[in-house]
């Protein structure tokens, strides 16, 4: 049987996705997609889940999408017509747009296309040193994929998106730091601790529900028109938690100078409304 395009580690909370083909620096497969799919509608869905990490097996994150299927790879003489076909990489980055627990990407190596693109919609991005990234669609003759014409130049500025975009070049995680795509540059051997650090964070003390209203808000209201939007939504998230355990609980533990203990869950209490 071959082995699992996916690894996935659940420990104290934190899911930890690793792509597992280390022999093609983890380059994009259907398989592996579909297990990327399954595995984000399964964490979301599961309250023991409270934060996500995903990484690369071997030396590199994600070296975009797989070639090997030769100069048809991108061809979309098979497939559907113009107006229903859909680009596989953006099913990926719209479940973690729509994910409700927290994403923190930790790229431990080369991450080029769908390999860089599939980390903008995650709520942290840490690299290694190691790290080289490149967004070379119009080297390969192709458009954006995974709805990166969305997220990046909310991410890095249009400018900067535009040079990285219309070059194609690859850059080193230096660059990547500079222009604000990634937090943090740490050694090969510090990224997964500071990211499973960054991950207790957002569990620790914390309301999963409150977690994930705010995750939700902050990356809806990049699309919003007014602040009014964002007056509604939030007023409503504050009379629906306001309402609830959590809130009586928050208050409780602070007066009582003691930890929180949060009973409200994802699944069953997430507004209906977000």
């Amino acid at each position: 049987m071959s082995e699992s395009p996916l690894i996935r580690e659940l420990d104290s909370n934190i899911l930890t996705l690793t792509l597992n083909r280390p022999a093609k620096l983890n380059a994009m497969s259907y398989e592996m997609l579909d297990a990327l799919l399954e595995a984000l509608d399964a964490a979301d869905q599961d309250d023991n889940v409270r934060a996500v990490i995903l990484t690369g097996a071997g030396r590199g994150f994600c070296a975009g999408t797989d070639l090997s299927g030769g100069p048809e790879t991108f061809s979309s003489s098979k497939r559907t017509s113009i107006d229903h076909h859909r680009d596989a990489g953006g099913l990926l980055t719209l479940k973690l747009f729509d994910l409700r627990k927290p994403v923190i990407a930790a790229i431990n190596g080369p991450a080029t296309g769908i390999g860089i693109t599939m980390t903008l919609p995650c709520d942290v991005r840490l690299a290694s040193t190691t790290a080289r990234m490149g967004f070379v669609f119009a080297r390969r003759g192709i458009a954006p994929d995974a709805c990166s014409s969305w997220f990046a130049p909310r991410i890095v500025g249009i400018s900067q998106a535009a040079q990285w975009f219309m070059s194609g070049r690859v850059f080193d995680a230096e660059e990547a730091q500079r222009a604000k795509l990634v937090s943090e540059l740490l050694a090969p051997e510090l990224l997964l601790p500071r990211a499973r650090e960054i991950a207790r964070e957002f569990i620790d003390n914390t309301s999963q529900v409150s977690v994930a209203i705010i995750r939700r808000l902050l990356w809806r209201m990049q699309g919003a028109e007014h602040p009014r939007e964002a007056f509604r939504l939030e007023s409503k998230a504050l009379w629906h938690m306001g309402k609830g355990a959590d809130s009586k609980e928050g208050v409780a533990s602070f007066l009582d100078k003691r930890g929180p203990e949060f009973t409200m869950r994802v699944a069953s209490d997430f507004p209906d409304f977000l």
